[in-house]
């Protein structure tokens, strides 16, 4: 699970945050610690923690003057929707953060605001140039007169690349509660993530979202965007590449006054083609199933957890696989798209009978829920069949859900499962969030030729 670092509800002191689930089927795990046992006086002594605090001291004083935090106003009043962070990049006044830290003025002018409060107090109004939902990023600009002479961070330049185990800094204006400066290490990106993602070992929160990480030098090397929840110092970082590229993309934009829902639709579709070329791009792994040939992704960019029952269960027997991509985008907090998620589950009902075993299995397929109309997506429409792949009977359902305000967007579920054998058969699910309708198709149909069969069982001819 991701949690997003800006601080959502502020009618709450402490202020709730918008949790995005990212790894299905992860579990709670407990870092190994050690309890009652004592550290010796001598070596907490000697432990040299004082030169990397005095780096972390020069480090927060050189940026202070270029720190904001950035607040979503209600327009008709100083109650504050959601806080975040951000930083100078010009002395004209430029600020880059997050998209989701100012979404919600991005999707509705009309009803919101956007403030900025420095860390020695001077307060102002923030105008919105451009955004990239793709990296979660925000281009804004000092409404003219404001913040002159504080100077501006600059960035790393890509031929200097960093290396595991560096020191970096994250700050921003946690919890609404003061600006802070956070130590951490720079370890790589995330492997088999679609687009490339920071991950930092530091102690980020909520609040910071926007706020730059620096290198030794004050130089950024990346955004504070997410953490991962059960886990400890497990942050993510946007590149500093791709803020600077929006910067330099859109400095001398005009200031957005209109729902931004056409740019993101823009933006959406350039991405989902992409994500759809490249998935069907990659061939099917096996799923190791003695008599189906079922449809698992390369993980190249999703990751997959399984899980079955004991060997020494006495009714029904299964064995599940789920993968789904760990990125998704932030649209509001009430969309999230841009991913995929599939599963299957393999069934052997050979203990319960054939008639015990239908029910339980017919069951499983009805319980799959597709979705409702509801303010934001059309209710599904579905097509249902019965095919054949490579002599395998399947049922299929197809359903698309369409965004409302994003034209030629969908949703598609994609459902299957095999009605050959008595007692024995597998279930499978594909979803794909925010695709077009001729991408919904060829993911349909690349699905379903991940079904065949192995081998066919003497139970299944009968």
């Amino acid at each position: 699970m991701l949690i997003f670092l800006s601080v959502l509800k502020a009618r709450q002191r402490c202020c709730a945050v918008m949790l995005l689930m990212l790894l299905a089927g992860a579990q709670a795990q407990t870092a190994p610690g050690s309890a009652g046992v004592p550290t010796p006086a001598a070596s907490a002594a000697s432990a040299p923690p004082a030169a990397v605090s005095a780096s972390a001291r020069r480090i927060y004083e050189d940026a202070r003057s270029q720190l904001l935090q950035i607040r979503t106003l209600l327009k008709t009043q100083n109650s504050q929707a959601s806080v975040g962070s951000g930083f100078l990049v010009s002395e004209d006044g430029h600020v880059l953060s997050n998209y989701h830290v100012i979404s919600q003025f991005a999707l509705e002018p009309e009803r919101y605001r956007l403030r900025f409060a420095s860390t020695d107090g001077q307060e102002g109004q923030l105008e919105l140039l451009d955004f990239d939902v793709r990296r979660d990023l925000a281009l804004l600009r000092v409404v003219p007169g404001g913040l002159k002479g504080r100077g501006a961070l600059s960035f790393r330049p890509a031929s200097s690349p960093l290396s595991k185990g560096d020191r970096i800094y994250s700050m921003g204006n946690p919890h609404d509660i003061a600006f802070a400066v956070v130590e951490g290490n720079y370890n790589g990106l995330v492997e088999r993530s679609f687009d490339p993602l920071i991950y930092f070992s530091g102690g980020i929160n909520p609040g910071m979202s926007g706020g730059p990480v620096v290198d030794e030098e004050g130089r950024v090397v990346g955004v504070n965007v997410s953490v991962m929840s059960f886990a400890q110092q497990m942050s993510f970082l946007v590149p500093g590449q791709y803020a600077q590229a929006l910067f330099e993309r859109s400095r001398n934009a005009k200031p957005m006054t209109e729902p931004a829902w056409p740019r993101l639709r823009e933006q959406l579709m350039v991405y989902q083609d992409e994500l759809t070329k490249r998935f069907l791009a990659q061939p099917w792994a096996t799923a190791g199933h003695a008599h189906y040939q079922l449809p698992v992704p390369q993980e190249q960019f999703m990751r997959c957890w399984g899980r079955g029952t004991p060997a020494d269960t006495k009714g029904l027997e299964f064995q599940r696989s789920q993968c789904r991509m760990e990125h998704a985008l932030f649209i509001s907090g009430a969309i999230q798209t841009g991913y995929l998620d599939m599963s299957h589950e393999a069934y052997d009902g050979a203990k319960l009978g054939a008639i015990r075993f239908a029910k339980q299995y017919s069951g499983s397929f009805r319980n799959e829920r597709l979705g409702r109309e509801d303010k934001y997506r059309t209710a599904p429409f579905c097509k249902e069949d019965f095919i054949s792949r490579e002599g395998l009977p399947l049922r299929a359902v197809v359903c698309l859900r369409a965004y409302r305000k994003l034209a030629g967007l969908h949703d598609l579920s994609v459902l299957v499962t095999t009605v050959d054998g008595a007692t024995e058969g597998a279930l499978g699910r594909f979803d794909a969030r925010g695709v077009s309708f001729d991408n919904a198709l060829k993911l349909s149909a690349h699905y379903l030729e991940g079904f065949a069969w192995i081998s066919k069982s003497k139970e299944s001819r009968e």
